[in-house]
């Protein structure tokens, strides 16, 4: 019998308790090589405190995570944290809009919002272009951000989180705030990445069906941080589980992959 192999993220019974409210709930999750995952849940439902904790941006109050083997508070995570490549729509309000994009990416290396903190090399410049013509905005490294569209700085905020060459990624809510061609950009950069057998495992953090890539494969679903289901994406992304995550009467649709789902009536 073929052995499992081991997962890239692991969190075991993690809770999380900021300023007496339990955010997060004994929380069992895993993530393995060429797996996609979604993470769906309503605003406030632990969704993105639960990426932060396998992003190594903060640590449980219970329970244990590991990441590539390495067990958070008992290893040094600064070299850790390069493994694992994290994107979120905060992220462009931190960033100068007279960087350009290579500039943005190429900080992604060490982790800078700006490129003068540290020194790069040629190399460290090919691999931000190399980035960007990954996500599909080739031709773009000149560009400054602020003239970007929202969905190009989210694509350009992919590419920062890809120059790594990360063994996973997390997305926590890249889709905020993007126009419909916007999305759909998006989407079509995350499935040409899962198609990609040498490229990381993703994990998308959204509240909407309508942005999950018909590539993914698995579905982890919060409610009050707490798991309403998880597993393959086929078994459980249902009416039903939409209709206990969000708590109302859900009609859910299905065609090549894609998904759209509206309220119906009780």
């Amino acid at each position: 019998m073929d052995r499992q192999p081991e997962p890239l993220l692991s969190l075991v019974g993690v809770g999380v308790t900021i300023d007496g409210r339990s955010v997060l709930r004994d929380v069992d999750w895993s993530v393995q090589p060429g797996q996609h995952w979604v993470v769906i849940g309503p605003n406030g439902g632990g969704k993105s405190t639960m990426v932060r904790v396998a992003g190594l941006q903060l640590h449980p109050t219970v329970g244990s995570v590991v990441v590539m083997g390495h067990e958070l508070g008992r290893t040094d995570i600064r070299g850790l944290r390069s493994r694992v490549g994290l994107a979120s729509a905060s992220l462009a309000d931190q960033l100068r809009g007279r960087l350009t994009a290579e500039e943005v990416v190429r900080c992604g290396r060490t982790g800078a919002l700006e490129p003068w903190w540290h020194t790069y090399t040629d190399e460290d410049t090919d691999r931000a272009l190399a980035a960007l013509e990954r996500v599909g905005l080739g031709g773009y490294g000149q560009r400054t951000f602020g003239t970007l569209s929202s969905g190009e700085r989210q694509r350009t905020l992919l590419a920062r989180a890809l120059v790594n060459d990360p063994g996973v990624l997390l997305l926590d809510e890249p889709t905020a705030g993007l126009d419909l061609a916007g999305r759909e950009e998006l989407v079509a950069a995350l499935t040409v990445i899962a198609a990609d057998p040498n490229g990381p495992a993703t994990v998308l953090v959204t509240h909407h069906v309508e942005d999950i890539p018909p590539s993914s494969t698995h579905l982890h679903a919060l409610r009050g941080g707490t798991a309403v289901a998880t597993g393959p994406i086929g078994s459980t992304l249902s009416a039903e589980t939409l209709e206990t995550v969000f708590g109302l009467t859900v009609i859910l649709t299905e065609s090549g992959g894609r998904y759209a789902a509206r309220a119906g009536s009780s």
